[in-house]
């Protein structure tokens, strides 16, 4: 079982492991392709104007700003699913989990990282900011990182078992998924509502942790709180979970 999940525009100052290297990233081989982007942003973001780096990274405090323009090769890192604080990760609760969820999430989540790409729940992330969709300069990372890793991508995902995504759909663009898999629809009121999306997201990975889902039958078992099944829509290789949120 294979969970793809959507990063987040926040994240957790700091860290306390050691800076990226090649270990610190599923697929060690394409680690390079990984620094290439990184020496892009690093060096856009020391050479930058303000308004660049407020388009950048979709901010204007000062603060942020300068939180930012680091050596990213030098930088304490933590694993990937802690470095993320937006709403899904809040509802996720990833510190607050038992050690068997928080391991089940280390190895089965693939998050994409705007600026790195896919990465493991537990592979080592600096402190970085990119905004979603943004370029560096004349740098498109899902454009690079859908032509360069998307066949490692499946080959693993291929052996790895069923595949939920959970992404937003903007991160298509970095990985189109050939393979048959699962998605999830969340609506309010009979419509789609970003932020509960987001929090359900985060739930539904969550309860997956919780209980060590490693197959369909044990996912399609699970009862979560305030979602109700409407419906399972077949749809070329996807198998839609349409869920109502009854909060």
């Amino acid at each position: 079982m294979t969970i793809l999940f959507a990063p987040s525009e926040g994240k957790r100052e700091g860290g306390t492991l050691e800076p990226i290297d090649k270990s610190a990233f599923l697929f060690p081989d394409l680690y390079e392709k990984r620094a290439e982007a990184a020496a892009i942003y690093r060096d856009f973001v020391q050479n930058a104007s303000e308004a660049e780096l407020q388009k950048l990274f979709g901010v204007k405090e000062q603060r942020l700003l300068e939180r930012y323009k680091g050596d990213i090769f030098a930088e304490k890192t933590m694993k990937a699913v802690e470095r993320y604080d937006g709403v899904a990760y809040d509802y996720l609760g990833y510190d607050a989990l038992p050690e068997a969820a928080r391991t089940y999430l280390d190895e089965h989540l693939i998050i994409f990282s705007n600026l790195f790409g896919p990465v493991k729940g537990g592979d080592r992330l600096p402190d970085y900011k990119l905004k979603q969709g943004e370029r560096i300069g004349s740098f498109v990372p899902e454009r690079f990182y859908k032509e360069h890793f998307s066949d490692a991508l499946t080959g693993y995902l291929e052996s790895r078992g069923p595949v939920v995504d959970l992404r937003a759909g903007f991160y298509e663009k970095f990985y189109t998924l050939p393979l048959p898999h699962i998605t999830m629809k969340f609506l309010k009121n009979g419509k789609s509502v970003s932020h509960w999306a987001k929090a359900y997201r985060g739930t539904v990975l969550k309860e997956m942790a919780k209980r060590a889902i490693m197959d369909e039958p044990g996912l399609m078992a699970m009862d979560i709180e305030n979602l109700s099944l409407v419906e399972i829509r077949e749809i070329k290789n996807r198998k839609e979970i349409v869920y109502e949120i009854t909060e």
